[in-house]
């Protein structure tokens, strides 16, 4: 069995879940890490066991078969743009980048270097989401009418005060729709298909970031259907994220990865797997388990094994991304917006 020599870029919180996931694959190995923090350094090897690299150049010397990039937001792509030139496969923790015209760029250069491009989306392998994307495609639900998407979470203060990049538009790109909603509006997009436009209105109410703690929008789905997403963490304490969605022929609730209420005609209640699902991050995002991490890696590497696109490549990864940032667009201009 081929050994995937894995490296990671940042040291933070999720590196540990990575980390993790690797140790637990037979065909992977953590190899090297990258910080830009030179006091990180020390510690880093000292916790990984692996040697740590200060320098993108040193880093990318090694024998790497792939890199899981996992620092901040609106980093993202210059460390995907570095590792796709030095020939490495990219795993991208979300967003790939903070605004679509970003991610486009970071796509077109992992398409000319021929490197595999794939994004962190965990909760698509939620087995009770799998569920209902079967449910969906299969027409059980008839023709969609509306899908809505709550991430109505919350934050301490102290979560972005000892931060010195969350919350900022620079490289978060916002806040709590392009870092805590993304999964949940992913999912959501995943089931209800394109966006045709939406109307939005983001406000910062409580936290002091430059990125929205409260916000809503209004989505009319190309399909005809519409849909709303709330998003929030300022609402406290903060509730799991919810999934609804609706079709002539019944509707499906989720809460917290699970089903919580399944209503389609003729069409009984199958046997959930809730037990595997990871938790919610509603009010702490440490409280998210790994096996759904574990499932995209190796995901991941099974698509560079057998030269095909990963469960999340960078078109998909760049819908949701399309969406927050047009409603920021429309909350800015008081306008609907079209994608």
């Amino acid at each position: 069995m081929k050994q995937f020599n894995i490296g990671i870029v940042g040291t933070g919180s999720i590196v540990h879940t990575y980390a993790k996931c690797i140790q637990e694959l037979e065909n992977a190995r953590l190899v090297a890490l990258y910080t830009k923090s030179e006091g990180r350094k020390e510690s880093a090897k000292k916790e990984f066991g692996v040697p740590v690299f200060s320098t993108m150049d040193e880093f990318l010397q090694n024998d790497i078969d792939l890199v899981c990039v996992c620092n901040e937001s609106g980093r993202h792509g210059e460390a995907i743009k570095a590792a796709a030139r030095a020939g490495k496969h990219v795993l991208s923790e979300k967003p790939l980048e903070t605004t679509p015209e970003k991610i486009d760029e970071i796509i077109s250069i992992c398409t000319s270097q021929n490197v595999k491009l794939g994004c962190t989306l965990q909760n698509r392998c939620s087995p009770d989401y799998e569920l209902v994307v079967e449910a969906v495609n299969s027409g059980k639900l008839g023709k969609l009418v509306m899908g809505n998407a709550h991430i109505n979470w919350y934050r301490s203060e102290s979560y972005y005060a000892d931060s010195d990049w969350k919350g900022t538009i620079a490289f978060d790109g916002g806040a709590a729709f392009i870092n805590q909603g993304i999964h949940t509006i992913d999912l959501l997009l995943y089931l209800m298909g394109p966006v045709a436009s939406v109307f939005g209105k983001v406000k910062t109410l409580v936290h002091d970031i430059e990125g929205e703690d409260v916000g809503a929008g209004l989505l009319n789905f190309q399909n005809g259907a519409i849909g709303t997403i709330t998003a929030g963490t300022a609402l406290y304490p903060g509730y799991p994220e919810r999934i609804e969605i609706y079709g002539e022929k019944g509707s499906i609730l989720m809460e917290g990865g699970r089903i919580i209420a399944w209503n389609v005609k003729d069409t009984p209640v199958p046997k959930l797997a809730s037990d595997e699902n990871g938790g919610s991050g509603a009010a702490d995002p440490t409280a998210i388990g790994h096996q759904n991490h574990k499932k995209v890696i190796a995901d991941m590497i099974a698509a560079i094994q057998n030269d095909r696109p990963p469960m999340v490549d960078g078109a998909e990864a760049r819908k949701a991304v399309a969406v927050i940032t047009a409603i920021y667009d429309s909350s800015q201009r008081e306008a609907l917006v079209f994608l």
